[in-house]
């Protein structure tokens, strides 16, 4: 099986997953889990409880303050009470409106305290992890985690959770005082629990599945749209719009099945909470009219009574309208939560020690290695490189040079053998103490959105700008960079866009003389050069080279004349070693290379 054919599997058992969560129902576990985030804001968390428990208490307050002026100086012609209880429900709606306004604010402000710590969080996870995490997951799928479903989370915690808890609140208190008023009529309402259970059953996992699907195919359609706007060039170049277009229809076609299928759900649930209610108001509109006349109750109860049932009522619909809501963000969370739970596929051993200096010493013994560990791409790898050496890399494409240089720089982790760097076996090594010694430059090299002197920069953050300026200098390419329209200030755009490939690997080479690395890779380095440049840049090579420990791949051989040993790699294993001179000689793999790389360079 190819590495293609590993990633395609790959991806397919991520659908497969993804598919159960789709699935998988609701688990308290999970809204707890989304609450310990506000643990680190629990004063503000606190206040805005004591406000959610002030205002639930404050509406069935209002509906009763209504109640008691209606059977009170209303119907007493009591002109003097009635100014008086009018004045009362109008401070106090105001006071209602005021506190609202800071339970609101208070809420706004915990929901994007909890999403900042998400979204760091995320982050920070997404930077340990290994290589083989960002091989197999689209970046589009990792773009749609930290927008649309963390966006989601947050308004379940800004809008749904305390809206929520305000209104089951409300619901708690107008019962008790109902039940207080008139136990009988009371009785009526429990009749209401078995049919709400009855139809949110009915509507909660098939909103929660069209939720998670929903949320599932959106982050197919960014992926989708990501690759494609990577890859225009490509799509222009063989004129696959039409055919690009078709496919991103068809994904578009899909979300909007599923948004379609959630709004029909939504449609049907809401109207079917608000008959229920009112089915259950007229009920006790006849039941409480009959107690009435029959002398059962007296009117301040039924008045009571009826107006705290509508303080009781309305809450079911507003949750029923929170309920699209609720599942979205429910199914946001669940989906942030799956990727900080996706653990690296290898991290640093914990006794892991951190090199405080770095010799050069390189030393591949019987190291086999595959991206599927079923299917090797590399045989009993064996070299060995002493500190200042260049060691050349040559061979077909596929060979499996670039895989070498991967775990050299503890992209992955060798499948058997071992990797010593100065007598330390990699595995015993930070990454990241190694990694901030070594300096790679590749075909590709990748820009970040900024000026020319920020991306060299990059090799050292702490550097001068006069210390960016001499390593230009020294890898002779400071006219080059000076001649841009704004020099060093000149914006590269993203990726690089703005520079030809020629300059975006000027400007690697710069970043790696200023990062003045002990271990240098250089993979296809000057290929995106023109000949005269690289002519130009020869000698700045050397200087980057000297006294460093480097790895050199190149079609161009005339690069790698002067290495100190040469590996010749055919499908994952070295056929050949030796220095350039002695490999010709042998007239072998190496000698043909090289023959057709003088053919290629006269015609």
């Amino acid at each position: 099986m190819t590495a293609t054919a590993t990633q395609s599997t790959l991806t397919v058992i991520d659908r497969r997953a993804d598919h159960k969560a789709v699935v998988r129902p609701l688990s308290l576990k999970l809204i707890a889990r989304l609450w310990g985030y506000t643990r680190p804001y629990a004063r503000q968390r606190n206040w805005i409880l004591f406000l959610v428990a002030t205002r639930a208490a404050l509406l069935p307050a209002l509906a009763w303050l209504v109640a008691y002026v209606l059977y009170g100086p209303i119907m007493q012609r009591n002109l003097s009470g009635l100014v008086w209880g009018a004045i009362g429900f109008g401070t106090l709606a105001m006071f209602t409106c005021v506190h609202w306004f800071f339970r609101l604010r208070l809420a706004q402000d915990m929901g994007e305290s909890v999403v900042h710590d998400l979204r760091n969080r995320m982050f920070e996870h997404l930077q340990r992890m290994p290589m083989t995490f960002f091989d197999r997951t689209k970046t589009g799928a990792i773009i749609s985690r930290f927008n649309s479903d963390l966006e989601n989370v947050r308004s379940g915690v800004q809008d749904v959770l305390f809206v929520s808890l305000v209104n089951l609140g409300q619901m708690i208190i107008a019962a008790t005082i109902m039940l207080y008023t008139d136990a009988v009529l009371f009785g009526v309402i429990l009749l209401l629990v078995p049919v709400l259970w009855t139809t949110n059953r009915f509507f909660r996992n098939r909103l929660s599945h069209a939720n998670r699907a929903a949320q599932e195919s959106f982050s197919r359609m960014t992926a989708t749209l990501a690759e494609s706007v990577n890859g225009v060039r490509v799509t222009q170049g063989f004129a696959r719009q039409d055919v690009n277009a078709s496919m991103f229809g068809d994904l578009v076609m899909d979300h909007a099945s599923y948004r379609l299928e959630m709004a029909k759900l939504h449609a049907m649930f809401v109207p079917l909470l608000e008959l229920n209610a009112q089915f259950f108001i007229a009920i006790l509109f006849i039941l409480g009219g009959w107690r009435l006349m029959d002398g059962g109750a007296e009117a301040s109860t039924i008045i009571t009574f009826l107006m705290m049932a509508e303080v009781f009522f309305r809450p079911i619909r507003i949750l029923g309208t929170q309920y699209t809501t609720a599942m979205m963000a429910m199914a946001g969370a669940e989906r942030v939560f799956m990727l900080l739970d996706t653990p690296p596929q290898w991290t640093d051993a914990p006794d892991a020690k951190a090199l405080r200096s770095v010799y050069g010493h390189v030393a591949f013994e019987n190291v086999t290695f595959g991206y599927d560990p079923a299917t090797p791409v590399l045989h009993d790898i064996d070299f060995v490189a002493n500190p200042g050496q260049t060691i050349a890399l040559v061979g077909h494409t596929g060979s499996g040079k670039s895989s070498i240089i991967n775990l050299i720089a503890k992209f992955y982790l060798p499948t058997n053998g071992r990797i010593l760097i100065d007598g330390h076996d990699i595995t015993t090594i930070q990454s990241r103490s190694l990694q901030r010694r070594m300096g790679i430059v590749l075909q590709q090299n990748f820009l970040f959105s900024g000026s020319v002197l920020d991306n060299i920069r990059v090799g050292r953050p702490q550097a001068s700008d006069a210390e960016v300026v001499d390593a230009a200098r020294r890898i002779d390419c400071l006219d080059m960079i000076n001649a841009l329209p704004e020099g060093m200030q000149t914006m590269v755009g993203e990726r690089g866009g703005q520079l030809s490939l020629g300059q975006r690997q000027l400007v690697c080479f710069a970043r790696a003389m200023l990062a003045d690395p002990h271990i240098l890779i250089l993979d296809e380095a000057t290929s995106s050069v023109d000949t005269m440049t690289e002519v130009r840049i020869q000698s700045a090579l050397e200087l980057l080279l000297e006294d460093r420990t480097s790895f050199v791949v190149a079609h161009r051989l005339s690069t790698i004349r002067h290495a100190d040993l040469v590996l010749v790699l055919h499908e994952g294993q070295i056929v050949e070693r030796g220095k350039h001179v002695d490999l010709l000689g042998h007239d072998g793999t190496y000698a043909n290379l090289y023959r057709q790389f003088i053919r290629a360079s006269e015609g």
